[in-house]
């Protein structure tokens, strides 16, 4: 057996490890974008609600000025009854005509606001329908996240024992190179194809470093980038 296969089948390991990692790192990030997507459509939700009630207040508004103008136009409408001159009557209606306005300007702002009251009804329903959807859709899809974490970080325990078993049976030194040239170069162990092109770097090597892997020896490193070598595995 060439002396590097066990190099190569530690590599396999760290090879499903680094991918495992990778899925690690991303899995939170989808889950916040899913969460980040469900406070998006609630945020819609609470506009809308909050155009709704502020409606509601306008027409409330309106209907207490209008109220309260209506009033007091009963209350000068009383005193005109037992004005004592001309002048306080005319005074009396010219007061009681400009409440009567300002009723009636009330009046109009209310109804047209009630116009848009159904509008608003409606968007808040369909905000909500949406919102519903998109709570148990995302709620799902978060908890089939976080039991592949689970699974991945299930696998990745199990790998780092499994690594440590393949670490084992490499030759120290040479355990000691792929560790120090693997935070720098992956993978690490590449073959040396027919022509003695190195499938790291994609560079020619020299002869006397293609006959080195040809006699399979143990630590053959490209003269390029250093990767360890080999061939007919």
């Amino acid at each position: 057996m060439n002396p590097i296969q066990s190099v190569v089948d530690l590599q396999d390991v760290d090879g499903r490890i680094r991918e495992l990692e990778r899925e690690a790192k991303d899995l939170p990030r989808r889950k916040a974008q899913e969460s980040a997507r469900l406070k998006a459509v609630n945020s819609s939700l609470d506009v809308a609600k909050n155009q709704l009630a502020a409606a509601q207040q306008r027409v409330a508004e309106s209907e207490s000025e209008a109220t309260a103008a209506k009033d007091r136009v009963r209350e000068l409408k009383i005193l005109q009854a037992s004005a004592s001159s001309n002048k306080e009557f005319q005074q009396l209606s010219i007061a009681i005509e400009g409440l009567e306005h300002e009723a009636e300007e009330a009046d109009a702002r209310g109804y047209a606001m009630m116009d848009e009251i159904p509008r608003l009804e409606r968007a808040v329903k369909e905000a909500e329908a949406k919102s519903s959807g998109e709570l148990g859709g995302v709620n799902e899809f978060c908890a089939e996240l976080d039991a592949r974490l689970a699974e991945v970080k299930a696998e990745l325990d199990r790998l780092a024992v499994e690594r440590a078993e393949k670490a084992k049976l490499v030759n120290p030194r040479t355990l000691l190179y792929y560790e120090r040239l693997r935070t720098k170069r992956w993978p690490v162990a590449v073959p040396l194809s027919a022509d003695s092109v190195c499938e790291g770097c994609h560079l020619v090597v020299p002869p006397s470093t293609e006959q080195m892997v040809e006699h399979k020896m143990e630590l053959v490193a490209c003269t390029n980038c250093g990767r360890m070598l080999y061939r007919d595995l």
